[in-house]
C-alpha cells in the first residue's frame, strides 16, 4: 500500500516550479505597481503625522469642548440629538398608519403587498443619498438633515412594527367583540396595550442609531456636529476633533445608558 501511494506521488506533476514562477510575476506586478504611487504628505512624514493626530485626540481643544455659545460643542451635540429625536418621531408616526396598511392581518394580502414594497424601496435607499437629496431640495442645514431622519426612520421602524402588528393575540379582540366593545374600545384597550412596548422599544432604538447616523449626514452639511468634525479634520486641528469625539462619546454612552434601562422596563413591565 505505502509503495503504490510512493509511486503515486512520484507520478504527479511537478507544478512547484509553475507556482514559484507565478508567485515571482505577482511579487514583481505589486512593485511595479506600487512605483506609481506618489505620497502627498505635507508636514513631516507619516509616522510624524499619526504622533499629531493621537496627540491631538488625547489632548482636546479643551476651550472649544467647553464652549457654550453656537460654535461649541455642546450646542453642537444639542443640534445632532434634536436632528436625530425629531427625526425619529416624525418617522414613528408616519409608520403607524404605513404598518397597518402593510399588516396581512389588517388589510388584504394584495394591499398588504403594496405597502410592502413601498416600505422596502425606502429601505433600500443609503441615507447619505437622501441627505444628498434634501440638501438640493431645502439647501444644507439641520432640517435637510431632520428629513432624511424622519425618511431613513420609516423604512427600519415599520418593518418592526409590521411583525409587532401581525403577532397580536386575536383571542382578546375576539372577546371585546363578543362583550360588545366599541372599535375605539378595542383599540384602546386591546390593541395599544399589545403593541405599546414594542413600539416604544422600536423607537427607542432607533433614536440610538439615528444618533449615530445624524452625525454622519453632517459630513456632508446636513447639520449637526458632522459638518465642524470633518472641517477640523481637513484642517489638520487635532486637538478640535479630539474636543468634538469626546463630546461625542460621552453623549453616546448616555444615551445607551438610558435607553437600555428604559427598553428593559418596557420589556420588564
Amino acid at each position: 500500500m505505502n509503495k503504490k501511494i510512493s509511486e503515486m506521488y512520484e507520478k504527479e506533476p511537478k507544478r512547484w516550479y509553475m507556482q514559484l514562477i507565478i508567485a515571482l510575476i505577482i511579487v514583481f506586478l505589486i512593485a511595479w505597481s506600487g512605483s506609481g504611487i506618489k505620497a502627498n504628505v505635507s508636514g513631516g512624514s507619516g509616522m510624524s503625522i499619526v504622533g499629531n493626530i493621537m496627540y491631538g485626540i488625547f489632548h482636546p481643544d479643551t476651550g472649544l469642548l467647553f464652549n457654550m455659545t453656537t460654535s461649541g460643542v455642546a450646542y453642537l451635540l444639542l443640534e445632532t440629538v434634536c436632528i436625530a429625536f425629531l427625526g425619529t418621531i416624525v418617522g414613528a408616526v408616519l409608520s403607524v398608519p404605513l404598518s397597518f396598511l402593510a399588516s396581512v392581518n389588517i388589510v388584504p394580502r394584495p394591499v398588504a403587498l403594496i405597502f410592502r414594497f413601498f416600505i422596502m424601496a425606502i429601505r433600500t435607499i443609503p441615507a447619505i443619498i437622501y441627505g444628498l437629496i434634501f440638501i438640493r431640495v431645502v439647501g444644507p442645514g439641520p432640517f435637510a438633515g431632520l428629513l432624511t431622519m424622519s425618511l431613513c426612520s420609516i423604512g427600519m421602524v415599520s418593518k418592526m412594527f409590521i411583525e409587532s402588528i401581525e403577532n397580536l393575540d386575536k383571542k382578546i379582540l375576539e372577546s371585546m367583540d363578543a362583550a360588545g366593545c366599541t372599535t375605539f374600545q378595542k383599540i384602546r384597550h386591546g390593541i395599544l396595550p399589545q403593541l405599546y412596548a414594542d413600539f416604544m422599544s422600536t423607537i427607542i432604538y432607533r433614536f440610538d442609531m439615528n444618533l449615530r447616523d445624524a452625525t454622519v449626514l453632517g459630513l456632508v452639511g446636513a447639520g449637526g456636529i458632522g459638518s465642524p468634525l470633518i472641517f477640523a479634520m481637513n484642517a489638520y486641528k487635532w486637538n478640535q476633533v479630539g474636543a468634538i469625539l469626546t463630546g461625542l462619546i460621552v453623549l453616546i454612552l448616555l444615551i445607551e445608558v438610558a435607553s437600555t434601562k428604559i427598553r428593559y422596563k418596557l420589556v420588564r413591565g
